[in-house]
């Protein structure tokens, strides 16, 4: 077959996963998982190339057309947004957007304007504006425990998985602002142009989640 898809997958252990569910859906990921310092693997029984990008550059690659398909987190997509389809919950690389303040303080019960920091401003207005609260976004691009330790911020948002470093930091969870894991997400002029492709794609790894449900 000429026609061949490309995907776009986030380096670490997204990709780890996602190389286990296609192995499980009988893809040959051998040269994906033996990358040397190429960025572009052939699977040698499948029409599909992966691509090895950081997170953000894969919704680029996917929104601009030059990937049909990308595996990305959620915690990616709500900061950046975007135009494609997001057609699949991978279900692995499982935690959450949380809302933490300094133990024993009482974030909600003053009428001041609350200092957020966090690595991910968007998600954070998103989550404020919701609840119609007035807040101001402090950008952080490190550890964003810091903030509120320094007195520069009243709470964070941060992505928690054990909340080990927040207990760790004085820091605990008080909200849930939004559940996190890895999306299938394809470009929109692709599900079009190589809608049998992809649509079979899609189903052997539905077809592999659905084992695993069953099973767990």
């Amino acid at each position: 077959m000429s026609e061949r898809l490309k995907i776009a997958i986030t380096k670490g252990r997204l990709l780890d996963k996602s190389m286990e569910l296609f192995e499980a859906a009988g893809l040959d990921c051998t040269p994906v998982r033996n990358p040397g310092r190429r960025l572009v693997h052939c699977v040698p029984n499948y029409p599909l190339d992966a691509v090895l990008a950081k997170a953000p550059d894969v919704i680029t690659y996917v929104e601009h057309g030059v990937c049909d398909l990308g595996i990305v987190g959620k915690d990616t997509i709500l900061e950046k947004g975007g135009s494609f389809y997001e057609v699949l919950d991978l279900g692995f690389g499982k935690c959450r957007f949380a809302l933490a303040v300094k133990e024993g303080s009482d974030f909600y019960g003053t009428y001041k304007t609350r200092r957020i920091a966090s690595k991910y401003p968007e998600v954070t207005r998103a989550f404020f504006a919701k609840k119609g609260m007035d807040v101001d976004i402090i950008k952080i691009e490190g550890s964003v425990e810091l903030a509120p330790i320094l007195g520069l911020a009243d709470a964070i948002v941060d992505i928690v998985e054990t909340g080990a470093t927040l207990k760790a930091n004085g820091l605990v969870p008080i909200e849930d602002v939004a559940p996190v894991s890895a999306r299938l997400i394809v470009n929109t002029a692709s599900m079009k142009l190589h809608k049998e492709l992809i649509e079979d794609f899609i189903r052997r790894c539905e077809a592999e989640l659905e084992k695993r449900r069953e099973q767990a």
